[in-house]
């Protein structure tokens, strides 16, 4: 058991230096980088005060004297090129490709993140700031799905083919087909002051002064600002879990040591929970890694959007618009190790729920 999970720890290096490997690569060879997006703006600014002048003479001259650059940036035509070496030099791109992945690397080591490139603070603090907003939102839909679809599953496995397994997957259905944005939508529109009633806030994850409440007030106007968000992320994410160990249940259901155990007097119960859950939970145990991670960092995304949660994965979204590349780089470390972590305490609960299964007699 140790010595399993001493060599999944070493795998994560690798694996981890692999995926940085790539989206390195990939990022910095895509259009449109921070020197581009500086020079971008540059040029409005330019164009404003261009629009400002009588004439143009002013701003044609003005271009003459910076000439001409043969550059690789698009739109650096008429720029000054010891700009352009200036900003290639702040941001670090007047060193090779593999020397500024190597310095990354090390100082990621060190978690060392760098600064933002345009908000002008480190990384760390940024992660450090946004990261709670997150877990809150992954943790409590993760809590509420389980403890909704495990038993909803189990009582349609129990009842496969009755009244109550097919009104409840019709509303499994309507669950699945809706997706969780447009779900808080609909919610925004009637809960939250958008034409009908104003019951619950629509911005941030607590209201101004909350330092200043009693702990049952901060308490109560957490919960209060949290209710609607978790409820689109838990309709959009209830449905596969629900079905998964209903089919889960019904396949072991129906296997022969089930027949055995009704055929020496046990109860149903003791049959169901004494028996079937364990070897049927094991599949739904296995994809919980899967299942908080799809949540955390994709679901969450638009959740934060559209009820102005400033967390991580609406930081990491914007900080993609702008090519912020440390904040980027910063963003998808921190996603991709707590991912690889997610998946081995997955591993670990799948052998605590089954002894039979031996982690460490399995290779890589």
């Amino acid at each position: 058991m140790a010595s399993y999970i001493l060599k999944r720890l070493f795998l994560i290096i690798p694996t981890l230096l692999g995926i940085m490997l790539i989206n390195f690569i990939i990022v910095q060879s895509a259009p449109g980088g921070p020197i581009e997006q500086i020079i971008s703006k540059v040029r409005g600014q330019a164009g404003d005060a261009e629009s400002r002048l009588s004439g143009g003479s002013e701003m044609g001259s003005h271009a003459e004297q910076m000439g001409s650059h043969d550059s690789i940036y698009r739109g650096a035509q008429g720029i000054d090129p010891e700009f352009i070496k200036e900003l290639e030099k702040q941001f670090g791109f007047d060193k090779p490709l593999h020397e500024r992945f190597l310095k990354m690397i090390k100082d990621y080591s060190c978690l060392d993140f760098g600064k933002s490139y345009f908000r002008d603070t480190p990384v760390i603090t940024l992660i450090q700031q946004k990261l709670p907003v997150s877990i809150s939102l992954g943790l409590w839909t993760t809590l509420l799905i389980y403890l909704i679809s495990i038993p909803l599953g189990i009582r349609k496995a129990v009842r496969d083919g009755s009244k109550f397994d097919v009104w409840t997957s019709a509303i499994i259905v309507i669950g699945y087909a809706i997706p969780s944005f447009l779900f808080a939508l609909f919610l925004i529109l009637f809960f939250a002051g958008g034409s009908y009633f104003t019951w619950f806030p629509l911005k941030g994850l607590v209201s101004e002064g909350w330092s200043q409440f009693n702990w049952l007030q901060k308490i109560t106007d957490y919960l209060w600002h949290i209710i609607l968000p978790v409820t689109a992320m838990v309709i959009g994410g209830f449905a596969k879990l629900t079905l998964l160990t209903k089919n889960s249940f019904l396949e072991e259901i129906n296997k022969q040591y089930v027949l055995t155990a009704r055929a020496k007097g046990l109860s149903e119960r003791t049959v169901l929970y004494g028996h079937v859950f364990r070897n049927a939970m094991l599949i739904v145990i296995a994809g919980f890694p899967a299942a908080f991670i799809n949540i955390f960092f994709t679901s969450s995304l638009l959740i934060e959007f559209l009820f102005s949660l400033d967390g991580l994965g609406y930081m990491g979204f914007e900080a993609a618009l702008s090519r912020d590349y440390p904040l980027m780089f910063g963003t998808l470390f921190i996603y991709t190790l707590i991912g690889m972590v997610l998946q081995l305490v997955g591993d670990l609960t799948y052998m605590l729920v089954d002894r039979r299964i031996d982690l460490s007699a399995t290779r890589g």
